[in-house]
C-alpha cells in the first residue's frame, strides 16, 4: 500500500539517528500529543499514531498524516568507589554523545465511515552509552591487567578504548482499525521490526566467553561494528466509548520475535539473540468539562520474556562451578544477562483546549526501575534508570486542517548503587553507582485531507 512505501522511506531516511526511551528502553510515549501528557494514549485518538499505542484508535483520528522529530538528550554517568585493589574511576565517568535526533511518522485513511488504513513509525532504543577509556591504570601486576593483559590503561570494565554499547529499534506498524458499532472499535498492527547493534571496549570480558583462545582475540564479544537483525510481532487493540465523557482502551503487544547478532553471540544469551518484549496496556479518557480530558494509562512490559535482558549478570551459565568468571558464562542460554526485570508504567496526562486554535498539555509519567543492586556492572553499559517523568505540550491549528505540536519531558535524575561483580571474582572492587538523567523537546506537524 502507498502508506506503508511512504513510510519504509521514512524510516530508511531516520536509521541513522539513535532511538532513545525513558521507560526501561521504551519511549515515555509515542507521538506528540501522547508525549505531551506523559505517554498516556491507550483511549486517545488524536493523531496517525495508533500502530504505536492502539491500533482500535485509527478509525476515530480520521484521514492524516504527521510527521515530527523529537531532540533527545540523556546524561548517564557511572562512577566505582571503594577499591582497595586500585580499580576505582576516582570520580564519576561521564558518556559522551547527548544529543539525538528521533523521527517519527504516522499516515491514516479512511475506508469509508467504519475502516481505516493506515501505518505508524517509531523507535525504541536507550541503551547507548560512549565513556572514553584511560580511567584505570595498567601494567604488569594490576587487576585489569589479569584480565585483558599487555595495557598500559584500561576502562571501567577492564577494556581497552572507549566502552559502549548503541541498540537502535525501528518500527513501522501497517495498522487495520474499524468500528464494530457506533461506540467500539477494534484495530490491528503488523510490527516490522529492525534493529541495528554496536558495542566497543568490552574485551576485558574476553575470558567470559565460551571460546577465548587469547585475550587479543575479540571473537564474537566486542569491537565488531554495527550489526543488525529483523522481525515481527503483532499488536491488537480495543477502543469504546462507554459515554459521552468516559472511553476506554486497551491494547497488546507480542514479543517481536528477531533475528540474531551473529556479530555479538558471545556477549548476549542464546548466542546473540535480542528479541522485543511483550506489553500490555489499559487506558482510559474522563472528559471532565467541554474543555478538559483527563486521560491515564497503565502498561506493564515483560522484560523477563526475554533472556538477553533478564538473565542475571551473576549467572555463570555453562561454566564449572566455583570457576566464577571462566570459560562459558557469556553466549548461552542461562549466560549473564543484564538483569532486568518487568515494569509497571503509570502514566497521567491532561489537555486543556485554551482556545479555538491552541490545545494545552501537561503530564505525568513513573516506571519501575529494571535494575537492581545485584545487576549494577553491567549495566554501567545501559543505565536505564530513571523512573519519574515530567512533561509539557500544546498543538497550535495553523489552519482549519493543519495544526503544530510540541512537547518537552523531563526525567529526574535516579542512581542505582551496587556492589560490583568484580567482588565476586576474587577482586575488592567496592561498590559502583549508575546515574541518569533526561531531556527532550520535540515538534510535529499534522494535516488533515
Amino acid at each position: 500500500m502507498k502508506s506503508t512505501k511512504i513510510a519504509v522511506l521514512f524510516a530508511a531516511a531516520g536509521l541513522s539517528a539513535s532511538a532513545f526511551a525513558t521507560d526501561g528502553y521504551f519511549s515515555d510515549g509515542y507521538g506528540m500529543t501522547a508525549k505531551g501528557m506523559g505517554g498516556a494514549a491507550t483511549a486517545m485518538a488524536k493523531d496517525a499514531f495508533g500502530g504505536a499505542n492502539n491500533p482500535a484508535s485509527m478509525v476515530w483520528v480520521g484521514d492524516r498524516l504527521d510527521v515530527g522529530v523529537d531532540l533527545f538528550s540523556p546524561r548517564r554517568s557511572a562512577e566505582r568507589s571503594g577499591s582497595p585493589a586500585g580499580i576505582d574511576t576516582n570520580g564519576a565517568v561521564s558518556s559522551d554523545s547527548n544529543l539525538f535526533a528521533i523521527p517519527e511518522f504516522g499516515y491514516n485513511k479512511l475506508l469509508g465511515w467504519d475502516m481505516s488504513d493506515g501505518v505508524s513509525v517509531y523507535g525504541n532504543g536507550g541503551m547507548n552509552t560512549n565513556y572514553q577509556g584511560g580511567q584505570i591504570a595498567g601494567g604488569p601486576g594490576t587487576v585489569c591487567n589479569g584480565f585483558n593483559p599487555g595495557h598500559a590503561s584500561y576502562n571501567m570494565l577492564c577494556g581497552t578504548g572507549n566502552l559502549g554499547i548503541n541498540l537502535i529499534q525501528l518500527i513501522v506498524a501497517p495498522t487495520f482499525s474499524m468500528k464494530i458499532n457506533n461506540d467500539n472499535s477494534v484495530g490491528v498492527s503488523l510490527l516490522v521490526g529492525y534493529q541495528k547493534f554496536a558495542a566497543q571496549g568490552l574485551d576485558g570480558f574476553q575470558g567470559f566467553t565460551s571460546s577465548p583462545a587469547t585475550f587479543s582475540t575479540n571473537n564474537n564479544l566486542t569491537n565488531r561494528g554495527y550489526d543488525s537483525s529483523h522481525g515481527y510481532g503483532l499488536r491488537l487493540g480495543w477502543m469504546g466509548k462507554m459515554s459521552d465523557v468516559v472511553t476506554l482502551g486497551a491494547s497488546y503487544t507480542s514479543k517481536m520475535i528477531m533475528s540474531k547478532f551473529d556479530n555479538y553471540k558471545d556477549l548476549f544469551p542464546a548466542e546473540g539473540m535480542f528479541d522485543m518484549p511483550e506489553t500490555f496496556n489499559l487506558g482510559i479518557a474522563y472528559k471532565a468539562s467541554p474543555a478538559v480530558t483527563i486521560a491515564a494509562d497503565f502498561q506493564r512490559i515483560n522484560y523477563s520474556g526475554i533472556t538477553s535482558i533478564a538473565n542475571p549478570s551473576t549467572n555463570i551459565g555453562n561454566s564449572v562451578a566455583g570457576t566464577g568468571y571462566t570459560v562459558g558464562s557469556l553466549g548461552c542460554d542461562t549466560c549473564r544477562g543484564f538483569g532486568w526485570s518487568d515494569v509497571n508504567v503509570f502514566k497521567l496526562g491532561v489537555e486543556y483546549q485554551y482556545s479555538q486554535n491552541l490545545t494545552l498539555r501537561a503530564g505525568y509519567n513513573h516506571t519501575d526501575n529494571p535494575i537492581s543492586n545485584r545487576d549494577v556492572t553491567f549495566n554501567i553499559i545501559a543505565p536505564g534508570v530513571v523512573q519519574d517523568h515530567m512533561t509539557l505540550g500544546f498543538t497550535y491549528g495553523l489552519s482549519k486542517d493543519s495544526e503544530l505540536t510540541m512537547a518537552y519531558m523531563h526525567a529526574f535524575e535516579n542512581s542505582v548503587q551496587g556492589s560490583s561483580l568484580y567482588n565476586a571474582f576474587g577482586v575488592p572492587a567496592g561498590t559502583e553507582t549508575i546515574k541518569m538523567y533526561q531531556d527532550s523537546i520535540g515538534i510535529a506537524y499534522g494535516v488533515k485531507f
